[in-house]
């Protein structure tokens, strides 16, 4: 038996159920339900007795006594204190020598991600930002980029390789109307910087919709234009690249300013000479049929979509969302080998990906193809504080590089309200982080699945649950370090580690259940476990901070309380990074 587990929630799991099965012959369906518990009863709590009890037609307490008693008896039980409670409910207090043997062997990141490597061999794609080229990214766009590359950082940190992929929306319909619309301007662009030639291309683009959707003479100019450009003409072709050579230009900034990644940008128009066996392998399996003159999939089991089509062809021979995303698949699993495909979009798509995920699978069953497994992570909106969606006084969508622009502008402000003595590169380098995180935080901390009210004092609050109170909390830990003149990354493992106070002892237990959140925040990919689990971990540390003397005259305490501040830096950092929040060492 591994006498100091990384992860105590899912060891206790595997003890509890392979002792009751052993020892108290329950059947092999028996489930322990282990949480964590209110820190009065324990730190964890065994919660599957009753349902099993009831289920096999035993008094629960009678079994939770038998399954205490042979937990007692077998090897590990040296580990935690147990006590029954209730209607059969175990609870179990880890002893103090078990929380410091944890403490003093996970002391690094890399002694966690070697740990944690639950996903080592899994190639695992995330799919996500892919805004549309020819429009400035808006606040629409904040939560797939934020919570995409945050869900990205967590496999990664599990032991996944991670493809980033930014599938852009570059080929469609759209691409008609602007084409036409520019010929007919004559407009020149060329000298314009990135972000004025979008802004100048998104008022095209509207004159453009206003007149196909007032001229049906127009409406098929576009067309045409639409079927040169996918026909290869050359004129069009160019002017289709620049606009998208200009879009991902101002994209980019947003993505530095960001510190988002992505490994491959592969739009829409990359699979636009795949499509083809996308249509002919699902007519020739049998699973898409002529209806109306498109090419559909009728889901007719399903009882949303089986009158629902899913259009793979429109009636005009052109491709769609489906086509590509059906081609998409198709690609990854076949070129990059990937075992899962995460999608990280708004949850007004949620009817589309499942019809995909449907069509894929009978796609891929019938021609005997791996089917990757297939996860749509969705989110709400974000709202301003009145609940509506956040828009400016001339009612359209806040330019995501504007609303960075401001929270810098704003932290800017903070920082020199402070009188700090910070040289004009550092404030600048402080305002970025601390604006830029606080954005991206308070996104992160929301269940995605929920809409959110966006809040400029909530979120560059140095109080509260938000990204300046946790990067003011190391910049803490790095103060304490500087004043005692060792590096924070020096107490490693040579120390020993005493717990003594009770506020040390808070400190320790709060430290090791960072493994069961990153699990938790794993299992359904909700990062706002660990921005939940880090502040906690915050206001805990400044407890023991405020009520011990961290920098005693007594070597040994002194080392034992420093080596506490280091594995709360560390966890603190690990949380941020996975997060994709800066950190600072001086704030």
């Amino acid at each position: 038996m591994r006498m100091c587990p990384f992860d105590f929630q899912r060891f206790i799991d595997g003890w509890v159920r392979n002792v009751a099965i052993s020892a108290c012959h329950l059947s092999e369906d028996f489930d322990p339900q282990i949480l964590p518990s209110e820190p009065r009863f324990g730190d964890f709590q065994c919660n599957g007795i009753f349902a099993h009890a009831k289920r096999s037609g035993i008094v629960p307490r009678q079994l939770g006594e038998q399954v205490l008693k042979a937990l007692q008896a077998s090897d590990g039980a040296h580990l935690w204190d147990m006590s029954l409670a209730g209607a059969g409910f175990i609870n179990f207090k880890i002893a103090i020598p078990a929380i410091e043997t944890w403490l003093e062997t996970y002391a690094t990141e890399e002694d966690f991600s070697k740990a944690a490597g639950d996903l080592p061999g899994k190639t695992v794609v995330v799919d996500y930002s892919c805004p549309n080229t020819a429009k400035q990214m808006h606040v629409g766009h904040l939560r797939s980029m934020v919570i995409g590359d945050a869900i990205a950082n967590l496999l990664e940190f599990f032991g996944a390789r991670v493809i980033r992929d930014n599938h852009l929306g570059d080929w469609g319909t759209q691409f008609g109307i602007l084409l036409m619309q520019l010929r007919e301007e004559k407009l020149q662009m060329e000298n314009l910087s990135p972000d004025e030639a979008l802004e100048c291309l998104e008022n095209v683009y509207r004159r453009g919709t206003q007149a196909t959707q007032t001229s049906e003479s127009a409406m098929e100019r576009a067309r045409a234009e639409l079927v040169a450009l996918q026909n290869g003409d050359p004129e069009r072709v160019a002017t289709w690249k620049w606009i998208n050579t200009v879009s991902y230009a101002s994209f980019q900034e947003i993505y530095d300013l960001a510190r988002v990644k992505f490994d491959h940008v592969l739009g829409e128009s990359f699979y636009r000479d795949k499509v083809g066996r996308v249509c002919d392998e699902l007519s020739k399996c049998g699973i898409a049929e002529e209806s109306e003159g498109a090419l559909v999939v009728f889901h007719r089991d399903h009882p949303r979509f089986c009158q629902q089509p899913f259009i793979i062809r429109k009636r005009d021979g052109a491709s769609n969302y489906a086509t590509t995303d059906l081609a998409t698949v198709l690609h990854r699993r076949e070129e990059w080998h990937c075992d899962e495909i995460v999608y990280v979009t708004d949850g007004r798509q949620r009817d589309h990906f499942e019809q995909l995920f449907l069509t894929a699978k009978r796609w891929f069953s019938a021609k005997g193809y791996a089917l990757p497994v297939l996860k749509h992570v969705w989110f709400g909106t974000v709202c301003g504080e009145d609940g509506k969606a956040i828009k400016t006084r001339s009612g359209e969508p806040i330019r995501l590089k504007t609303l960075f622009s401001e929270a810098i502008q704003r932290a800017d402000e903070i920082i020199a309200s402070k009188g700090t003595d910070l040289t004009a590169d550092e404030r600048m380098r402080i305002s970025r982080t601390v604006g830029v995180g606080a954005i991206k935080y308070g996104d992160l901390l929301q269940n995605r699945t929920s809409d959110y009210a966006f809040s400029w004092d909530k979120m560059l609050s140095l109080e509260g649950n938000t990204a300046p109170y946790l990067q003011y909390a190391v910049a803490r830990i790095y103060a304490i370090f500087r004043r005692a003149g060792i590096d924070p990354d020096a107490p490693g493992k040579s120390h020993k580690i005493h717990l003594l106070e009770p506020q040390e002892i808070a400190l320790g237990r709060k430290l090791l259940l960072y493994p069961c959140v990153l699990h938790q925040a794993l299992a359904d990919l909700r990062p706002h476990f660990i921005c939940t689990y880090i502040y906690e971990l915050a206001g805990i540390f400044s407890t023991f901070y405020n009520s011990t003397k961290v920098l005693d005259e007594d070597q040994q305490t002194l080392l034992s309380r420093l080596s506490l501040c280091a594995r709360t830096l560390t966890i603190l950092r690990s949380g941020l990074n996975i997060l994709g929040i800066g950190v600072l060492e001086k704030m």
